[in-house]
């Protein structure tokens, strides 16, 4: 296996690719061996990072996985001895040592693990010679943005021609770091990226001065973060970005860590403007990617923490008519608009707009709309507010959209949408009563639901088993009945309550589940809505596979299990047998 795997490894790949005058070559995928990976320190809430030595053999060179590429590790695919195909990456100088930021590979599984081949040496680079390069900011009459360094040599406008200029780019830009290689330990780099959003100017007074600042947010195909230009570059910087242009970024130019209170990013660091920062719009605007999303669907919010920052996408429902607001810390008025927004979970959710993107909002109801930067609130359950950080962009040219407007066209129309307000309402402070967190251990502890009134808390929890017997109940047809019906004649099922015979029902879950966390178990019941969500069907398609194919309603089964949910639950005393039930009202 080895003696196979060794043909397939591509030597002296590395250092091709890192000797070579040009640190963006990636023009070939080598194969190469991964003799280790470890995870590194990362902060709470931000994504792992992993650093990942590999081999052709005759060299080895360090290496960081970008976060997009994180999923080969959480699969369980990259591991120690196994074999890559380097798809893409990019290679940068950090304390004056070359390693490879590795944006996307694939693990050659089929070539199997094997102890290290060969005795790889470390590949030693000779360092560049960094002085003798010309530095960005001398590249000053095609757009360059920034004060120029008193070394540097006179170089009259009119006399840089399109074709000159561009061959300087090319020497100038050759360096492009990637965002996610950024940190205050690299020096002498530029990015290339696009200003996804771009915020007005805020001032501030107060016993220390008085200032302006603006920022704005940078995406590449590695990731994104936030740059803020404070009083001179706010007046050097804020008329020359636009969002959606591309620009190149050069140092020196402050790496810091992220102020998370006042970023919808999830990048660990941020970057602020300097006096000798470089800007300049390129002159191609392709090669970035124009948004980048994480979208969470809107029957999923539930689960989702308060005070989280997410995106989500869907068809706007209803606009509501501006309104105006007086804050409370500034006593300034400020307008708002809420929306209602629908997706194919059949969740609908409000959302609201402020300022003057409400003022100015004209998206004609029944588009689609994707929206970046939202903070999620419990307020009646379940609510999204835009940020002043946050974009909308309507009718996105993406997968998503184009998903969302035909399932709109073909039933969404006609559809109705529960509502998280009206689920979750009673389970918040509007409703007065005690949601909080709780471990299993402590539900038990604390003998929650022994009381004569109910108790109401949320756990985080995972579904260990669903009870297949007795997992639904045939249902009355008529509007806001839900009683069982029963079968008086074949194709005739009759509601006692309505006083009406149906051709057929239709069957509503009532579930019972086993969770776990890391405290302990306990089982759960819940109804109709609960059950569609967990098992990706409702009732009656599961009733309907039952009973033409008993392997996949047990496949359906076994996918619900292993499931992570923040179940909401309510729970009580039953007299049925004294025993303990904890309902779910929502996830």
């Amino acid at each position: 296996m080895a003696t196979n795997a060794a043909s397939h490894v591509d030597q002296g790949s590395l250092s091709a690719i890192l000797e070579s005058n040009d640190p963006s070559n990636t023009t070939t995928q080598p194969v190469l061996q991964c003799v280790q990976i470890k995870p590194l320190a990362a902060q709470q809430g931000t994504p792992e990072r992993y650093r990942v030595v590999f081999s052709d053999i005759s060299n080895f060179v360090q290496s960081m996985l970008a976060t997009q590429a994180n999923h080969v590790v959480h699969e369980g695919k990259l591991k120690k001895g196994c074999f890559v195909r380097l798809k893409s990456f990019q290679q940068n100088l950090v304390k004056g040592k070359r390693i490879l930021i590795v944006l996307d590979l694939d693990v050659l599984e089929d070539l199997g693990v094997c102890e290290k081949l060969g005795e790889p040496k470390a590949l030693e680079v000779k360092p560049e010679e960094e002085d003798a390069k010309p530095q960005p900011t001398t590249i000053s009459s095609n757009g360059f943005y920034g004060n120029k360094p008193q070394q540097q040599q006179p170089q009259p406008q009119k006399q840089v021609l399109p074709s000159r200029s561009n061959a300087a780019n090319s020497t100038s830009h050759a360096n492009i770091y990637p965002i996610e290689a950024l940190s205050p330990y690299a020096h002498k780099w530029t990015i290339k990226v696009r200003c996804t959003n771009k915020s007005e100017i805020k001032t501030w007074h107060n016993r220390n001065g008085e200032g302006k600042l603006f920022s704005v947010n940078l995406l590449d195909d590695s990731g994104e973060i936030k740059a803020t230009g404070f009083n001179d570059q706010c007046d050097a910087f804020y008329d020359l970005f636009q969002e959606g242009s591309v620009y190149y970024i050069s140092s020196p130019c402050r790496v810091q860590l992220a102020k998370k209170q006042f970023s919808n990013l999830t990048n660990d660091y941020e970057l602020s403007f300097e006096r000798d920062t470089i800007v300049e719009k390129a002159e191609e605007q392709d090669g970035v990617p124009q948004v980048r999303f994480n979208f969470t669907n809107i029957g999923d919010l539930q689960s989702v923490d308060k005070d989280s920052i997410i995106d989500t996408i869907g068809i706007l429902k209803e606009v509501g008519e501006t309104s105006q607001i007086t804050s409370k810390t500034t006593s300034k008025p400020y307008d708002k608009r809420d929306l209602t927004l629908v997706d194919n979970t059949n969740y609908s959710v409000k959302l609201t707009i402020w300022g003057n993107t409400a003022a100015s909002f004209d998206v004609v109801p029944e588009s689609v709309i994707a929206f970046k930067g939202l903070k999620v609130s419990d307020f009646g359950g379940r609510s999204l507010s835009l940020l002043s950080s946050g974009s909308m962009t309507v009718d996105p040219d993406i997968d998503e959209a184009h998903k969302l407007k035909g399932w709109y066209d073909a039933q969404g129309r006609t559809d109705t949408f529960a509502s998280h307000s009206a689920m979750g309402g009673s389970l918040g402070s509007a409703g007065g009563r005690n949601d909080q967190s709780k471990t299993i251990l402590q539900v038990k502890e604390e003998n929650l639901g022994m009381s004569e009134n109910p108790d109401y808390f949320s756990t985080k929890a995972t579904i260990i088993y669903v009870k297949q017997d007795n997992v639904s109940y045939p249902a009355c047809l008529s509007e806001g009945c839900n009683k069982k019906v029963v079968e008086v004649d074949p194709g005739q099922w009759r509601c006692e309550r309505c006083d009406k015979t149906h051709p057929k029902p239709e069957h509503r879950y009532i579930m019972s589940l086993n969770v776990s966390d890391h405290t302990g178990q306990i089982w759960l019941s819940c109804f109709d809505d609960v059950g569609r969500r967990i098992m990706g069907m409702s009732a009656d398609q599961l009733m309907e596979l039952k009973e033409n194919d008993e392997k996949a309603a047990g496949d359906a089964f076994q996918e619900a299990n292993c499931q992570t949910w923040m179940f909401h639950c309510r729970a009580k005393m039953d007299n049925f047998q004294d025993q303990q039930r904890y309902g779910v009202e929502t996830l």
